[in-house]
This record gives C-alpha cells, sequence and structure tokens, in this order.
C-alpha cells in the first residue's frame, strides 16, 4: 500500500524498513513554500537534511539535489558552515543537480570569512569551462555582491558568448564587438538566460563607467519589456 502526506511518498515494505520516504521535487517545493511563509528557514534546513540522508532518491529528484536544496535553506538561515556541509554532501554523492554545489559552497565559504577556499573553487569552475549560461550568471552575481566587478564582468561576458555560440570569448574580452548582429535564438535555445546575463552585464558596465557596447546593445533587440535597465544617475 502506498500513501502521499504532504508530498512524502510512502510505501509499506519497501527497502528494508516499514515506511520509505521517496524523494520528489514537489516535497522540498513544499518545504520551502512553507519556510518563506514562516521565515523558519533552519527547521526546513533540518527536514531538508534528515530526508537527504534517509530517503529513497529518484531519477526525478536525485540525492545530490536534496542536499544542495537544503544547503540553501541553511544560507537562508544565516548558517554558512551548516550549508557548507550540505553543499559538500551534494558533491561527494556525485549526483546531477540543478546547479553546480561549487558556486553555493564558494559563497557560503566567503560568508565564512575563507576567501582563499571560495576564489579556489571560482577558478576550478572557471578552468573547466563550463556549458551551462546559468553557472556564469551566477558566479558573476556572486563577485558582483564581492565587490569585485571586473571578475563579474569576466563571468558575465562568458556567459553571453556561451549563449551566442562564442565559447570563452569573454575571458580575455572585455568589450567584445560583433562582426554581424546575431540572431536572438540563442546556441543553447535559451534566450531567458542570454537577456539575463545580458542585463546583469550592462548593469555591471555601468557600475565601472563603461561604454556601451555591441552586447549592450543586444538588449534593444528583444521583442518585448523594457529595452535595458536604466542607470542610475
Amino acid at each position: 500500500m502506498t500513501e502521499f502526506v504532504r508530498g512524502v511518498e510512502t510505501g509499506l515494505g519497501l527497502g528494508t524498513s516499514g515506511d520509505v520516504v521517496v524523494l520528489t521535487r514537489d516535497l522540498f517545493d513544499a518545504i520551502e513554500f512553507d519556510a518563506a511563509c514562516s521565515g523558519d528557514h533552519r527547521a526546513a534546513a533540518e527536514q531538508m537534511i534528515t530526508l537527504a540522508a534517509s530517503g529513497t532518491q529518484t531519477d526525478e529528484f536525485p540525492r545530490s539535489e536534496a542536499y544542495l536544496r537544503a544547503g540553501e535553506q541553511w544560507l537562508l538561515a544565516d548558517d554558512p558552515a551548516a550549508a557548507a556541509q550540505g553543499f559538500r554532501r551534494a558533491l561527494e554523492d556525485g549526483g546531477p543537480a540543478f546547479v553546480d554545489p561549487r558556486v553555493p559552497l564558494a559563497r557560503a565559504l566567503f560568508m565564512m570569512d575563507k576567501p582563499a577556499e571560495a576564489e579556489a573553487l571560482i577558478q576550478q569552475i572557471e578552468h573547466e569551462q563550463p556549458s551551462d549560461p546559468r553557472i556564469y550568471d551566477l558566479v558573476a552575481e556572486l563577485l558582483m555582491e564581492r565587490s569585485d566587478l571586473t571578475g563579474a564582468l569576466r563571468w558575465a561576458t562568458t556567459g553571453v558568448g556561451l549563449c551566442l555560440g562564442r565559447l570563452g570569448a569573454g575571458w580575455d574580452a572585455g568589450a567584445p564587438t560583433l562582426a554581424s548582429r546575431p540572431a536572438m535564438s540563442t546556441a543553447n535555445g535559451d534566450p531567458t538566460e542570454l537577456r539575463l546575463l545580458l542585463t546583469l552585464r550592462y548593469r555591471i558596465r555601468v557600475d565601472l563607467g563603461l561604454p556601451e557596447d555591441d552586447y549592450d546593445r543586444l538588449l534593444d533587440e528583444f521583442p518585448s519589456g523594457p529595452a535595458r535597465p536604466a542607470a542610475d544617475s
């Protein structure tokens, strides 16, 4: 017999215990929603960690992602040490996750006043040149929060280049020019991510006092919404 309680699937006789919790995205979304309403992110993190350790993973929701979600709740609970443990457990598990756990782990390490370890993780990711544009967005945002605008610009520019099929162009191109205007169809099929990266990159360049370049002007070519964010006066 199988029953569902608030997104938790339990089945009698499954595995070696009487009740086996099957990890699902709906379950973790519900815990996250409750935490957002109550503000008790610590309780949510503790519940997620317990489920990640004892539950049965599925192809749809692997254990690594459960640990990653728990780590995010620990960050929201302002406990970077516990968050770092969650992210490290996601890395040790080695399964797939919606984002590279090293990015939020670097954030936790910065919060723990361990910049050398955090920067080593970022350098490791940079050396690998990942193919997911979202990683470049997240690292750029993290570096921007750290007031490393030059580094943030490099990551955002490379993410834009990746979306446009120019992988690697951003590592040494602070203000690239385009030989021809590319279409808004992107190499990785995700125009939303391209727009996010272009917007972030534009804001960084405004903060640095840099002039408009070809990548900035791409924002004007999106068919809907504001052409570009207004620069602070």
